[in-house]
């Protein structure tokens, strides 16, 4: 069994490695969104690696949390593939997911995406870990696009046609347009923006490199952008990863249209689709208009109880500050220095 730092400082090139179930689990993808972060355990047999969890550490509060980056939608372990019965192959993963929790760094929490292909968590639960279930859409086959367009229902299909006759798509506009745009949807929502330009840019750099990565834009005749989409891939799926919009000219269709076109452009390099999923209501309805698999997966987290007593006092603390008692914010300070969760 073993514990590794898989980065090495000052390293520009991760290899690709055969022990993850995504690409979010790779180590380019883990610098990119976590420079010097990052690390995995991991347990061999026989030479070969047979288990593989990455994690990320971060520290706040003087409390060491294992957390999941901002657009890393899966994280979770990796587990060899094995034939033989079924009971034998329960005992293996216990026995592999047993090695890798304890390798795991001291942590007081943990918070992690599996990869829908991990469907045993219960050695987890034994660990004093949850569970949560949130649900992806999936297309599982790209292979035949008369299949895919009859998938999707038939107020996709008018807005797609509907669009076509009024944008063109593109891909030669580059990050800057899609930030612009992708920024506009968060500050239209009022929602602050969960990750920063340089986040994005750093991810962008490293795919685009390993050419892992598509931009596309649907562009009318006076050269205005309605919406703007990133999918992202490797050689088992792509994901839809980021999108925008202009709310003015919503209404056109393209959002549905350059999905289509990722989809078709996805059956060429890859061999499905995941739309990331999301459990907002009206999201997972449009997600589901394209025919698309509901997938199950799980969200396994950890809070010890030096964690839980943080979060339950800082909960206190800031509902009191919002009544403006002027001796609850001393206190507040005081806990976010470290005395209190001390």
């Amino acid at each position: 069994m073993e514990n590794d730092i898989l980065f090495e400082k000052g390293a520009s090139v991760f290899p690709e490695i055969i022990e993850a179930s995504c690409l979010f689990q790779q180590p380019y993808w883990l610098e990119a969104v976590a420079p010097g972060r990052w690390g995995a355990a991991s347990v061999s047999k026989g030479g070969s690696i047979t288990a593989r969890l990455p994690y990320v550490v971060e520290n706040k509060f003087g409390l060491t949390r294992l957390t999941t980056p901002k657009l890393t939608k899966f994280l979770g372990p990796w587990l060899a593939p094995a034939s033989g019965k079924y009971a034998s192959d329960l005992s293996r993963q216990k026995d592999l997911l047993m090695g890798l929790i304890a390798q795991l760094p001291p942590h007081e929490y943990f918070s992690q995406n599996f990869h829908y292909t991990v469907t045993n968590w219960l050695p987890f639960f034994w660990k004093g870990f949850t569970q949560t279930t949130l649900y992806s859409y999936v297309l599982d086959d790209l292979t035949n696009e008369e299949t895919l367009w009859s998938g999707l229902q038939g107020n996709i299909r008018r807005e797609i046609r509907k669009a076509g006759k009024q944008v063109e798509v593109r891909d030669d506009l580059g990050l800057d347009c899609f930030l612009e745009l992708n920024t506009a949807t968060f500050v239209r929502k009022g929602v602050p923006l969960p990750f920063s330009h340089d986040y994005v840019r750093r991810i962008d750099d490293v795919l685009k490199q390993k050419n892992q990565r598509r931009i596309l834009f649907a562009v009318d005749a006076q050269k205005r952008v309605h919406a703007s989409l990133y999918i992202i891939w490797d050689s088992v799926s792509a994901f839809y990863l980021m999108g925008g919009g202009d709310q003015e000219l919503r209404t056109s269709g393209s959002t549905s249209l350059l999905i289509w076109e990722a989809i078709r452009f996805a059956s060429a390099v890859t061999k499905a689709f995941d739309f990331e999923g999301s459990m907002i209501e009206s999201v997972e309805r449009f997600f589901r208009s394209f025919g698309a698999r509901q997938q199950p997966y799980f969200r396994v987290t950890f809070m010890s109880r030096k964690m839980k007593n943080c979060v339950f006092w800082e909960n206190i603390l800031g509902r009191s500050l919002k009544q403006g008692n002027r001796y609850v914010k001393v206190i507040k300070k005081m806990f976010l220095n470290g005395s209190a969760a001390r």
